[in-house]
């Protein structure tokens, strides 16, 4: 019986547990460790509460958690309730799969000023995660810069432009609702170092911008390169392009209709944080020009008005004591998912940020294959069997997936009118609501 642990129960371990569970079936025993009580990561608490579809991913995953082969053990934190060395020693293959849910550092001056957030804060803020839910940014003033040019930077603007009507059918919670509802903002700079064929925005994401009830994208003409230098982007990224050109052409009666403006600023490198009483109150950005695909500063200089900021320029995977880590990469240190004998990764924990959920299932397939090349049909370590011995004499409180079911139940049950459910943005609550 071989005896994997997977740290993670985002995608990339669940996709890692459907793998192992293809590869040996019955021969294997998967243990899924998450610090949260609740398992699916990334789904639960990165994906936008307004991408119900792309959530809905997770149902997968209850396939592969349900039955004695994969088992769920959330409310263990590893590195601290049992460490790496233990768990090795334990079972015959550690996979992490601990994502990337560190913001990537601003790294400019004023950066920690007052209600300059990352993007990690401020979206797990929005989807309840238990280290996020008493972030209470002030939405009070009327400019927020977001700065980044990915899909994390368009979910980060949208979210701020919405009306409450438009949280319908979101999972939303209630703390940010109330938060938005109040919200003064008025402009909405989306900034970006380089220039339109650089971005990393997907054409759906884009186009939801389009169909905003109080909000409408601005994109200035100038900064558009000749049509005719589209021709060499790829399909999706020419969509997205393509794009930006629809928003350059929207009249500007259309513009006045609506009180929200999501500006796109391009070739703008922000510089340093400027604020009054130890609170944003404007961003210095200095232009850029692009070459051979670089951002090359200019000197020029303008400065922004803010009241809020918002990094959203990439993730880092959280250390762990043991594990060898790449500070400059982001991710633990590794070959090919390979980290030292009988330690793996996989995921952004493994390659860092990149690529879409999708993504995340050949790399799991692939680490299996890893695994099982170097772990062979050896003798075997006690596993489970140990791993339920230790929690007694430390008595751990571990929560199962029959555990998260019922928690499930409980946010299902307390959903407002039109929304799938109202998270537990805390431990003790959830921990709670599994004893319901």
């Amino acid at each position: 019986m071989r005896q994997i642990a997977i740290v993670g129960s985002g995608p990339a371990g669940y996709y890692t547990a459907e793998a192992a569970v293809k590869k040996w079936g019955e021969e294997a025993r998967i243990d899924v460790f998450d610090m949260l009580p609740v398992p699916f990561g990334l789904i639960r608490s990165g994906v936008a509460p307004d991408h119900q579809s792309i959530k809905a991913v997770s149902r997968r995953y209850e396939k592969t958690a349900i039955g004695d082969t994969v088992r769920f053990a959330g409310n263990v934190r590893i590195g601290s309730d049992l460490s790496i060395d233990k768990l090795s020693s334990l079972y015959d293959a550690v996979i992490l799969a601990t994502g990337a849910p560190r913001d990537r550092k601003l790294g400019i001056d004023g950066a920690d000023t007052g209600n300059v957030l990352g993007s990690a804060a401020f979206v797990g803020w929005y989807n309840g995660h238990p280290e996020f839910a008493q972030l209470a940014p002030d939405l009070s003033g009327k400019h927020a810069i977001v700065i980044g040019m990915g899909n994390v930077a368009l979910d980060v603007a949208r979210i701020l432009s919405k009306t409450e009507g438009e949280f319908l059918g979101s999972d939303i919670v209630a703390h940010a609702l109330g938060a938005l509802r109040a919200s003064n903002i008025e402009t909405i700079t989306i900034l970006g170092r380089r220039g339109p064929h650089q971005i990393m925005m997907t054409p759906k994401e884009l186009g939801e911008l389009m169909h905003l009830e109080r909000a409408s994208p601005h994109v200035d003409a100038a900064d558009l390169p000749p049509v005719g230098d589209d021709a060499i982007l790829e399909p999706g990224l020419r969509k997205s392009v393509t794009l930006l050109r629809e928003f350059a052409a929207i009249p500007e009666s259309i513009h006045g209709e609506k009180p929200v403006a999501i500006e796109f600023d391009f070739f703008a490198s922000p510089k340093a944080v400027l604020s009054e009483g130890g609170k944003v109150t404007a961003v210095e950005v200095e232009r850029t020009e692009v070459e051979a695909g670089r951002a090359v500063s200019t000197g020029e200089t303008y400065r922004l008005p803010a009241d809020l900021v918002v990094s959203c320029i990439g993730y880092q995977t959280s250390p762990i004591a043991g594990v060898p880590f790449d500070e400059r990469a982001g991710r633990f240190a590794n070959s090919e998912g390979r980290i030292l004998p009988g330690l793996y990764c996989v995921g952004w924990a493994k390659r860092g940020p990149s690529g879409t959920i999708g993504t995340n299932r050949p790399d799991g397939y692939a680490v299996i294959d890893i695994v099982d090349e170097d772990i062979g049909t050896g003798s075997r370590k006690r596993g489970r069997e140990g791993f339920d011995e230790l929690v007694e004499q430390r008595g751990l409180d571990i929560v199962t997936f029959r555990d998260w079911q019922k928690i499930d139940e409980a946010e299902i049950a307390a959903a407002r009118e039109g929304s799938p459910r109202e998270k537990f943005v805390d431990i003790e609550s959830m921990i709670a609501a599994r004893g319901a």
